[in-house]
């Protein structure tokens, strides 16, 4: 956990559907898939899948791709052991994780497979998201625009990889610059991973509660979701809450000279004083 981000491998990856919604049927028609560690590509993945079933208009109408070219194409079932060892051992990402994992998720239980939950996993748009809070907008295209990226989404599988890694780049290089190198800060800013984001919460709390139980102040690194700027503050914490599940740390911050609220998971590193 105490890796470099550009020590990592990630793996973007990107799916193209017959439709919105797994549980109604639908499925994937195309997966892509790019693995690199820093600005190092060390492989690509891409297939046609064919779903057994219909594309309907509207997604047609997104991805242009028709019943012809699926045809000759390989189920899902019989591509899904080379993509999971594709990306065994990454970090995975997409823009807009849970609906490409939601349909990576169905088609391994369509294929008598276990979902992926043990993998680190991180989600662009969050990224996005909360690097860029004051754009109007945060499709993919969009926001490749605003920092300089020009080139047209095609709303195809390795094409959509291909911008959100470029994406990915100038965006780790905006971390950079904030002073965010470390892949556990990475995670707890980013992080798709329910499971793993507990882990990582669930050590924040317990060394919030040790000093709250000897009296003790604590220095804290802190993320703010509404500039996306880092700051570095002296708080005494006065306790743990919790809303719709996720934790904050209520206490007084000497910086602003106030009791303040803070979530948990935007607090990167924490020290006891």
């Amino acid at each position: 956990m105490d890796r470099k981000i550009d020590e990592v491998e990630f793996v973007i990856f990107d799916t193209e559907t017959t439709g919105l919604d797994p549980k109604n049927g639908d499925r994937i028609v195309e997966i892509a898939a790019l693995r690199f560690k820093g600005e190092q590509n060390l492989g690509q993945f891409h297939s046609l899948v064919n779903p057994g079933r219909q594309i309907s208009p509207r997604a047609y109408e997104v991805n242009q791709i028709s019943p012809e070219m699926l045809k000759n194409a390989p189920k899902m079932e019989d591509i899904l052991p080379d993509f999971l060892d594709f990306i065994k051992g990454s970090c995975l990402c997409a823009y807009n994780m849970p609906f490409d994992l939601g349909f990576l998720n169905n088609e391994l239980a369509l294929a008598g497979k276990s979902p992926l939950e043990d993998f680190a996993m991180v989600d662009i748009l969050t990224m996005a998201r909360k690097l860029f809070p004051g754009l109007e907008r945060h499709a993919l295209w969009f926001v490749a625009k605003s920092v300089g990226i020009e080139n047209i989404q095609e709303h195809r599988a390795f094409s959509d990889v291909e911008m959100t890694w470029a994406l990915f780049q100038r965006m780790k290089s905006s971390l950079r610059e904030k002073g965010v190198n470390e892949f556990r800060n990475f995670l707890t800013l980013f992080g798709a991973s329910q499971k793993l984001l507990t882990g990582i919460n669930q050590q924040k709390i317990a060394k919030i509660e040790e000093a709250i139980e000897q009296g003790l102040k604590i220095r804290i690194k802190y993320f703010s979701r509404s500039t996306a700027k880092i700051s570095e503050r002296e708080v005494a914490p006065k306790e743990i809450s919790f809303e719709q599940s996720s934790p904050y740390l209520i206490g007084f911050c000497f910086l602003r000279n106030e009791e303040r609220t803070f979530r948990i998971d935007n607090i990167l590193d924490l020290e006891i004083i």
